[in-house]
């Protein structure tokens, strides 16, 4: 599954590269191409909540362009900065509450589709997402790279767009009550697989007084996310791969 995922990623940098090259050329300011996609990833939510699911998908696909092209520019121009990936981390929060609650709206509000158990399962997932995200910030100021989990926010971002934009609420809306569900299921799992994880870090180096760090409330660049990648490296976080970024 990991090579799968490395594979699409690499065949959808290439695709994106002349408008990375295009960008470098502008100067366009990191942080501006970071701003746009969020507004994408929010207009995608507001989407969402209107019940038109093919249609957001496809604008959350255009999202996907803006999360790998922000950190690419970055590095490219020498404009990677600390605040640049603490600011992109944030927005990604920003983004993800937005489209799961646009879901959680559409759940809540729908006279064809409304279901008081997909509305819970929505706000779980919100809940579960965020978890994620801090329990990896959190990690990282105690010194712990918690980087480990069955769903990260590339792949978050990939099923809440793909799927949608071809199948839309096609077969009765299962395939996005699907989704959501994969979605809930997992980012818990992954918040839960995190917790062990600096349990058992915490465990092996024993149990001493907690450092400064552990009153912080976590670094930037945790969890980040879909096609950005050394951009927390070079934009302020210790990161993976050269353009994606792990959340």
């Amino acid at each position: 599954m990991k090579r799968l995922w490395e594979s699409i990623q690499r065949g959808y940098l290439k695709v994106i590269e002349p408008v990375a090259d295009y960008m470098v050329r502008r100067r366009v300011n990191p942080n501006t191409i970071t701003t746009i996609g969020t507004l994408c990833s929010v207009a995608g939510g507001v989407v969402y909540a209107t019940g038109h699911v093919r249609t957001a998908g496809w604008v959350l696909g255009l999202t996907a362009l803006f999360d790998v092209l922000d950190g690419t520019v970055a590095r490219r121009t020498g404009r990677s900065t600390v605040f640049g990936a603490f600011y992109d981390s944030t927005l990604d929060r920003v983004a993800d509450g937005a489209v799961l609650g646009g879901i959680a709206i559409f759940y809540g509000t729908s006279t064809e589709y409304g279901s008081a158990t997909m509305l819970a399962v929505s706000i779980a997932g919100i809940i579960g997402t965020f978890l994620v995200s801090y329990t990896r910030a959190r990690a990282e100021a105690l010194g712990i790279d918690a980087k480990v989990g069955m769903m990260q926010r590339p792949e978050r971002v990939t099923l809440l767009s793909a799927p949608q934009a071809f199948f839309g609420l096609a077969f009765g809306g299962l395939v996005l009550a699907g989704i959501v569900v994969l979605l809930a299921v997992s980012a818990w799992t992954t918040a839960y697989q995190r917790i062990r994880f600096v349990y058992d870090a915490t465990r092996q180096a024993g149990s001493g007084p907690l450092k400064s760090a552990a009153s912080g409330e976590g670094s930037a660049g945790a969890d980040d996310s879909s096609g950005k990648s050394q951009q927390s490296a070079s934009r302020g976080s210790p990161d993976v791969s050269p353009h994606v970024i792990s959340r």
